[in-house]
């Protein structure tokens, strides 16, 4: 997989089978909650005070990674998730993604610290079942229960299954498009897409050949930056098809990102 898919998938923490809670000695120290993966804080800023957040991941921090208002980020202190750093904050409660090193997990075991692992989410049900998760990992259930209730009414007001499905290929950075397993698949499909990437055969996340998508090329494509060398590719394989932008911060995560995700695509749709 290549480095940056990698780091999408850092960014894309969710936890459709979810491994829940290690306990390792227990004892809280420095009280808090922890996290270092980004879309766990996305979901943490929304659920609990100020005051309960000991520390979220740098990656919120960056705008370019963040799915949260950067001056909401700045307000807490951001790490970028060694054991040592977390370890000495001596937190009640560390969230970290699946991808967290092992020796970093061994350390975090052995400090006695408290830690729920989560992964990644392949559809809306499954990014719900994260909110939830989290949300009652960190004493809030319901405000997990609030940020659901929100997507389901952005599900139910951009679902759309009339008409033709218009087949739109989605590119998330540079040259990786989204696959059909995932939850941006998901996200496309019930505002009324079709998928290009997952006909073309690509399951999550990749790159395609410029001959795939010259012979069969989308109704549209969709992208997270306006310029770039992969944007000038694409304009000049496909010059006469509509070129839509789908901001990086929608991209990023699930959860309580759901919603304006759904409006921007379905923006997208009612525009062809």
């Amino acid at each position: 997989m290549k480095r940056g898919a990698i780091l999408l998938a850092l960014l894309l923490g969710g936890c459709a089978k979810p491994p829940g809670l290690a306990a390792s000695g227990g004892g809280g120290g420095g009280g808090g909650i922890v996290s270092t993966n980004p879309c766990v804080d996305a979901v943490l800023v929304r659920v609990l005070p100020p005051a309960r957040i000991a520390a979220i991941s740098h990656y919120s921090q960056d705008p370019a990674a963040t799915s949260i208002p950067i001056a909401v980020a700045r307000r807490f202190r951001g790490i970028a998730g060694t054991a040592e750093e977390v370890i000495a904050l001596h937190p009640d409660l560390v969230i970290a993604s699946t991808y967290t090193p092992a020796a970093t997990q061994a350390a975090y075991a052995r400090a006695g610290l408290k830690t729920l692992l989560v992964g990644i989410p392949d559809s809306i049900a499954e990014s719900q079942a994260q909110v939830t998760q989290i949300a009652d990992a960190a004493g809030a259930p319901m405000g997990g229960a609030r940020i659901n209730a929100e997507i389901d009414r952005a599900v139910a007001r951009w679902s759309r299954k009339d008409g033709p499905l218009p087949s739109a290929l989605l590119y998330i950075s540079g040259d990786l498009a989204t696959g059909g397993s995932t939850l941006l698949n998901d996200m496309m499909t019930r505002v009324g897409f079709r998928n290009a990437a997952a006909t073309y055969g690509l399951t999550h996340t990749g790159t395609l050949s410029a001959e795939t998508i010259v012979t069969q090329p989308p109704t549209v494509v969709i992208a997270s930056e306006r310029e770039g060398r992969g944007t000038a590719l694409r304009h000049r394989l496909l010059p006469r098809t509509p070129q839509a932008i789908f901001p990086r911060v929608l991209i990023n995560c699930g959860g309580p990102t759901i919603p304006p995700a759904l409006e921007r695509l379905a923006a997208i749709r009612a525009g062809l």
